[in-house]
């Protein structure tokens, strides 16, 4: 095999241009031309946005090995230098390509056929590896977000200024064929800039941009509560942060331990409950103002040694809204409930999706607690849900169930404004629509797959491609993706908008990839599914009408 690749690549090598010219003399070509170069005058590109080891490698390097390569090296000359860099790509070819010829001696692998371009700007040339990196995939979102703010620091001394604006730079990216949101920038910002001081390994194991955006959602969130509660200014609260999000850095990484440290801290420099702090932070992650000032001359003060005295959650009262039930319970807390004369009052609207209760509703026996949390995405993650029989035998509190099963699913994986609660009919919960089309841009195979995935279970759950047409459709909004496929029966819209995957890839692509958390979630929200479809039948009564 080496003697016949060795012959074609002398056959090739016959058939090609003269040799290359060098950087600093009269004949470097100012086109872009087909060159023949020695690997040992082609450098790795410096700045290659993939700074961890490709997990292709191997695979890579045996196709090389058998057939060659299936496309040449793009490269350029830096001004005033005498060896060629990478220009788009490559920098995992080179590599190979330099270890076939250590390896082998075979001079296929040494004098390589290249596309030479013209030096331009070194952004260009960063840019391009950017484009190449995420064409061939694989890049994980720290990598590529390091690679924009490098871009960004390129550009900046590229054009004499001390600092480019998110939009502006959003603006030239797009210009120069990468585009990217002014949000997503900041994301990345954010990523760079805050969170790869402190959790390094998470992010290089592939932490994406959906946990990124919930992290910084509670960075904000627990940031006003302390500030409002005058704990300290931001700088204080940066430590803070940076100890706990360093504590529990590494592959595994799990939001939730974050929060319950956040909160505890929170909780005992304010001399509070933990759980005051866990339904204001639940209010503030909500998008809603509050006061959970307590009665004057009365104090909510727990030590952190004291056990839950409460058989039953407190309700916390919601202007606007029904009362909704927050538990007691939080993984690795010991708590007490605010007794009912200390309730705290939150002072605002329900989310938008939520649906809007009058005065009367609120005061109606029929709305028990247990059908409160169809109201609000409220302690949801702080409600426990075991796998297996639910312990609930009515209507309601199986639906309410199933909707904070879903909801919380969707929240922790990025798309929970899609679920919306449906109070006395179907499964408890609807879809508003489809994911939003910029994940497919935004997110790398494994999760686009996931959160797909994900959201057809979801879809299945609610029975959205099932129920009487009329019954789901009245709760769609008019712009809905989803309704449109729904009304005009296209399964094909409906496919398009929504990554849809061989069924067997449902193993490898979901629920290989849930967290602990999320597929206890999933399991117990179909087992729920099911409880509601037997209960239903015993009781003939008809889940859509």
């Amino acid at each position: 095999m080496t003697r016949q690749m060795s012959k074609r690549g002398a056959d090739n090598i016959a058939e090609s241009s003269t040799s290359p010219p060098k950087t600093g003399q009269a004949g470097v070509p100012d086109t872009t031309i087909p060159m023949q170069v020695e690997i040992t005058r082609i450098k790795a590109y410096d700045r290659n946005p993939r700074r961890s080891d490709n997990p292709e490698y191997d695979r890579i390097k045996a196709s090389i090995h058998a057939d060659g390569m299936d496309q040449p090296l793009v490269i350029t000359c830096r001004p005033g230098e005498t060896d060629y860099v990478v220009h788009a790509g490559g920098n995992t070819r080179l590599r190979i390509l330099q270890e076939l010829y250590e390896e082998t001696g075979d001079e296929v692998f040494n004098l390589v056929h290249c596309l030479y371009r013209p030096w331009n700007h070194e952004s260009d040339v960063l840019l391009a590896h950017l484009r190449e990196n995420d064409l061939r995939g694989g890049l994980s979102f720290i990598d590529k977000a390091q690679a924009v703010l490098d871009a960004r620091q390129l550009l900046e001394a590229e054009m004499g200024i001390d600092s480019l604006s998110q939009r502006r730079l959003e603006t030239i990216l797009r210009e120069r064929g990468y585009s990217l949101s002014h949000g997503l920038i900041s994301q990345m910002g954010y990523a760079v800039h805050t969170l790869l001081p402190v959790i390094p390994r998470a992010l290089q194991s592939g932490l994406g941009r959906p946990q990124v955006e919930r992290i910084r959602a509670l960075d904000r969130a627990a940031r006003g509560i302390w500030k409002k509660r005058d704990l300290g200014d931001d700088e204080t609260f940066d430590a803070v942060l940076a100890a706990l999000c360093g504590r529990y850095d590494g592959p595994e990484w799990d939001l939730e331990l974050l929060r319950s440290a956040i909160e505890t801290e929170i909780a005992e420099e304010a001399e509070v409950s933990i759980h005051t702090i866990r339904v204001e932070l639940d209010a503030r992650l909500a998008g809603r103002d509050i006061d959970l000032s307590m009665p004057d001359g009365e104090d909510d003060t727990v030590t952190s040694g004291e056990a839950d005295s409460s058989p039953r959650a407190t309700p916390v009262k919601v202007k606007g809204v029904a009362d909704i039930q927050t538990s007691g319970e939080h993984q690795g807390d010991s708590t007490k409930a605010v007794p009912d004369d200390k309730t705290p009052v939150v002072q605002g609207s329900s989310r938008d999706n939520a649906p809007k209760v009058s005065e009367k509703d609120s005061n109606d026996p029929q709305n028990t607690p247990s059908e409160s949390p169809d109201r609000s995405i409220q302690s949801l993650e702080t409600q426990s849900i075991a796998i297996g029989e639910p312990g609930l035998t009515d209507l309601k509190s199986l639906r309410a169930r199933a909707w904070t099963l879903a909801a919380r699913l969707a929240q922790r994986n990025g798309i929970g404004e899609l679920i919306t609660p449906l109070s006395g009919k179907g499964l408890g919960f609807i879809l508003r629509d489809v994911p939003d089309s910029s994940l497919a841009d935004l997110l790398d195979t494994d999760m686009l797959g996931q959160v797909s995935m994900l959201w057809w279970h979801l879809a299945a759950c609610a029975e959205m491609t099932v129920a009487p047409l009329e019954a789901v459709v009245a709760t769609l909004s008019d712009d809905s993706i989803l309704r449109q496929a729904l009304e005009n029966q296209d399964a094909g819209l409906l496919f398009n908008s929504v990554w849809t995957l061989d069924p067997g890839h449902t193993g490898y692509r979901l629920w290989r990839q849930l967290s602990e958390q999320d597929w206890r979630d999933l399991l117990s929200l179909m087992d729920t599914y099911r409880h509601i479809h037997r209960i239903a039948e015993d009781s003939q009564t008809q889940l859509w009408e």
